[in-house]
């Protein structure tokens, strides 16, 4: 499917937002200079005519966006959680595509349940209601259990939304490929590699069973997280389709002037959001990867509420430490470690200039110490992040896509409860508890423990090893045994004094 008949839909994408009214938005809100707004005007208006028209009663942005489908949609999702970076009214346009999108028919609802869970839907629920919220992917429903009477929440994909995503992916991935060979220095970012680990995860979102997964993983992590509530997975009620799950009262996260009336206090808020995330990712590797304003509640006892567990992101112990140890380093202001971590983990080539790199780090870092955060300008920050990246040669590390991308989101989050909130005062208790419970003596003391646990699994086959090279070797008898040779040897009798001192080790324990 991936081919020049994409070029299509790019003429459709463009052409949409021109007909719409939301090429000039965009520009404006980008602060885009006179020339690529002379060229966009010239090159769309005549295609303008092509475009979709979508719902006028919309604003400009969101209006193209809900016509072009869902990955689009996802797209402006993320830009609506950073007003620093397309402005407060573009952000606040956008927030409508969180959860207050057109909802699909009540009947459709139900009868993609009765599918999925084999039973009429008055022989599982009492009562069962509208759509209560309505994203890009599925929608929810209020309803209440006929055995028990628990208030639950259900969430139902929406009709045809697996074939609407993979016609916006195959067109992201044209787009990749022709970005790749056109300009031969992008290739460093891997946009095909972007685009495939994007499509790995949307497609795990369009099965609940996995999201369901999810949602009880998160839950046993956080259970005894302070203020951070995660609703429990109803398992019975659940299938491909359909997730339900424990109904969780607050108010939503985006509106400010309940948050406000409820007495809650928006800077602590702020604050608990961002260390929240910090820590499910330092912590335990694993953190919900879509945290924007929709997908967060606030409960009557300030508790903040996590919903929609179709993305989350892992990470895997070394490269916690190795963000850890970036975040660190930048708190601290000391440009020359986070230089270092990036060469020792191997994001930035070895022939480039160490001091160099720290020197462009400190230009990237000096200027949020300080400052109040109103006056950074987070647009800025990140094109110039971009350049001092392109510059060195740094490679885009797919697995960080999500932590890099979530980052942007809570810290999005975080500012609209808190404009003035600083992220470093906020990250610093989690990332220095983190380095002082997983980096130094103590750490490679633990390490050391869990390698001999491993090696011991292997100590009933070491006989077996040694007596297969023993047979390897006999057979060659009448050739020198070479160097390379005896270095096996001796790593399998390292190997087997290794496992041996962690056998003794776990029985005198």
């Amino acid at each position: 499917m991936r081919g020049p008949h994409n070029i299509w839909r790019l003429i459709r994408t463009g052409a949409t937002f021109q007909r719409t009214g939301a090429m000039g938005v965009v520009l404006d809100a980008m602060e885009a200079p006179a020339p690529i707004r002379l060229a966009a005007r010239v090159m769309g208006l005549p295609f303008a005519w092509l475009g979709l028209k979508g719902d006028p009663s919309q604003p400009p942005v969101t209006r193209a966006l809900t016509a072009l489908g869902p990955a689009y949609i996802k797209f402006g999702q993320i830009l609506s959680t950073r007003p620093d970076v397309v402005g407060d009214d573009l952000a606040l346009q956008l927030q409508v595509l969180q959860d207050k999108l057109a909802p699909f028919s009540t009947a459709e609802a139900r009868a993609e349940m009765e599918r999925e869970l084999g039973e009429p839907v008055e022989a599982l629920f009492s009562d069962f209601s509208d759509s209560v919220a309505a994203a890009s992917i599925a929608q929810v429903h209020q309803a209440h259990r006929v055995d028990t009477g628990q208030k639950v929440a259900v969430k139902v994909l929406r009709p045809g939304i697996e074939k609407a995503f993979r016609k916006d992916i195959d067109a992201f991935y044209f787009v990749a490929r022709v970005v790749e060979v056109l300009s031969p220095s992008s290739r460093r970012l891997h946009p095909t590699d972007v685009i495939a680990h994007f499509e790995g995860v949307v497609m795990g979102e369009l099965d609940l069973r996995l999201e369901s997964a999810s949602a009880s993983e998160f839950a046993d992590n956080t259970e005894g997280d302070d203020h951070f509530v995660v609703p429990r997975v109803i398992w019975d009620l659940s299938a491909r389709r359909v997730m339900t799950l424990d109904w969780a009262e607050g108010i939503p996260a985006h509106d400010l002037a309940a948050i406000n009336a409820a007495g809650h206090d928006r800077a602590v808020l702020a604050e608990r959001i961002l260390r929240m995330f910090l820590q499910h990712a330092l912590r335990d590797g694993f953190f919900h990867a879509d945290m924007h304003q929709g997908n967060l509640k606030i409960a009557p006892n300030g508790d903040v509420i996590a919903l929609d567990f179709g993305i989350m992101g892992r990470i895997d112990d070394y490269t916690r430490r190795v963000y850890a140890e970036i975040l660190f380093g930048f708190i601290r202001r000391d440009y020359r470690r986070v230089a270092e971590v990036h060469f020792e983990a191997g994001y930035v080539p070895a022939d480039r200039d160490i001091d160099d790199f720290a020197r462009a780090l400190r230009a990237v870092g000096e200027p949020i110490f300080g400052m109040d955060a109103t006056r950074i300008s987070m647009a800025h920050l990140l094109t110039y992040l971009f350049e001092v990246t392109e510059r060195f040669g740094m490679e885009t590390r797919t697995e960080l896509i999500l932590l890099q991308r979530t980052m942007v989101v809570v810290e999005g989050v975080a500012r609209s409860l808190d404009p003035h909130i600083n992220i470093w005062d906020v990250a610093r208790p989690v990332v220095e508890g983190y380095i002082a419970d997983n980096i130094g003596p103590k750490a490679a003391i633990r390490d050391l423990g869990k390698t001999l646990q491993v090696l011991a699994r292997f100590g009933p086959r070491l006989p077996q090893v040694v007596e297969a090279a023993l047979i390897r070797q006999t057979k060659d008898a009448a050739e020198p045994m070479r160097p390379s040779r005896w270095r096996a040897v001796g790593w399998v009798a390292l190997g087997a004094m290794i496992a041996l001192g962690a056998v003794w080790m776990a029985a005198t324990v």
